[in-house]
């Protein structure tokens, strides 16, 4: 376990190493070949230059988990990302909270932060609350305060972008309130934005992270499944990792990121694993939220890396990709789906 002092040493730097923006890479067809044990990083599909950061770590011997981190801390910190970090889409109040968890498979450790406010790299406390306490999760202004002694630096995270959008949501709530509607050509965002990734190295040793601003315009406190181990992400050493982006309190209520993990134990391929994992979701969705096939109104996609490299995403509506990145280059490839895309 590092020192303090080195993990503030080595936070400044990573930092410092994620100011360029590398070239996103061009979509692929799904198809690949799955050897055995070998590095592979896979992420949502936003983590497209975050997987070529993380692999290139792994192979050169870093530790799964800080690469992983590494990776995602490219959109923690890009403001014109509005999903996560800097710049991500605030609560009601106009305030920016921000959740994440991780673990580190070798060593069956897990951090996690929800709500936290003023920090731009929740992953980063989220491993900090694993490296340096006994607990797993901190929420609120008891995540922020320990952010603070570890050497996190506070700021404002909301920018111009993201506060216009929010007055723009904000005078749209009532036709009676004392906002004023304008009818512009700007739509109002709405996001479940997230980003989780997850790896494994030569040696079979296997990490997972998610981070998120969350839902759009929530109830102040509000926490989605990003920070939840076993819904958001979840690692198991001997079998591989899962996560999770989309609609956090579908995701919850059946524990996907264990789940999908559960269904590869048993001897599931990836691929299957988030299929039925996506099966259980609709069969545990409540009926104000299903359409009038039976489908669910919103759509969520979970991912999974199995120890010995083999990998997929799926997702509810077809035409979602994801992130991967291993000896063939960073690339989109497709996810696996329950329904086809649905018309409007």
């Amino acid at each position: 376990m590092q020192s303090r002092r080195g993990f503030l040493a080595s936070t400044a730097a990573a930092a410092a190493a994620l100011t360029a923006k590398p070239t996103p890479a061009a979509a692929a067809p799904s198809a690949s070949p799955f050897p055995a044990t070998r590095p592979v990083v896979i992420s949502s599909a936003n983590g497209i230059r975050g997987v070529k950061v993380a692999y290139d770590r792994i192979v050169t011997g870093a530790d799964c988990l800080d690469a992983i981190i590494a990776g995602v801390n490219i959109q923690e910190l890009d403001a014109e990302d509005q999903s996560v970090g800097i710049g991500g889409l605030p609560n009601a109040d106009g305030v920016v909270q921000l959740d994440a968890s991780c673990m580190h498979g070798p060593t069956k450790r897990a951090g996690s932060v929800g709500a936290i406010e003023g920090i731009a790299t929740p992953s980063l406390v989220a491993k900090a609350v694993m490296d340096y306490t006994d607990h797993i999760m901190l929420v609120g202004e008891g995540a922020k305060r320990f952010a603070l002694e570890m050497g996190f630096k506070e700021q404002d995270l909301l920018t111009e972008k993201t506060r216009q959008d929010w007055l723009r949501w904000k005078s749209r709530l009532n036709k009676d309130d004392a906002w004023l509607d304008h009818d512009d050509d700007v739509a109002i965002k709405f996001t479940t934005g997230t980003i989780n990734m997850n790896a494994v190295d030569a040696r079979g040793d296997i990490s997972s992270v998610t981070t998120t601003s969350g839902m759009a315009w929530k109830i102040p406190g509000r926490i989605g499944d990003s920070p939840v181990i076993g819904a958001g992400q979840y690692c198991d050493n001997t079998v591989g990792a899962a996560g999770s982006t989309g609609r956090g309190e579908a995701n919850i209520k059946v524990c996907g990121g264990f789940l999908t993990v559960e269904f590869m134990r048993q001897g599931l391929a990836p691929e299957v694993a988030v299929l039925k994992t996506l099966e259980r979701l609709v069969a545990m969705t409540e009926a104000r939220l299903l359409r009038p096939d039976g489908r669910p109104n919103f759509d969520i996609q979970f991912y999974a890396l199995a120890k010995d490299g083999r990998y997929a995403a799926g997702t509810l509506y077809a035409g979602a990709q994801f992130a991967v990145c291993d000896e063939r280059g960073a690339r989109l490839e497709n996810c696996v789906s329950l329904y086809p895309r649905p018309t409007r």
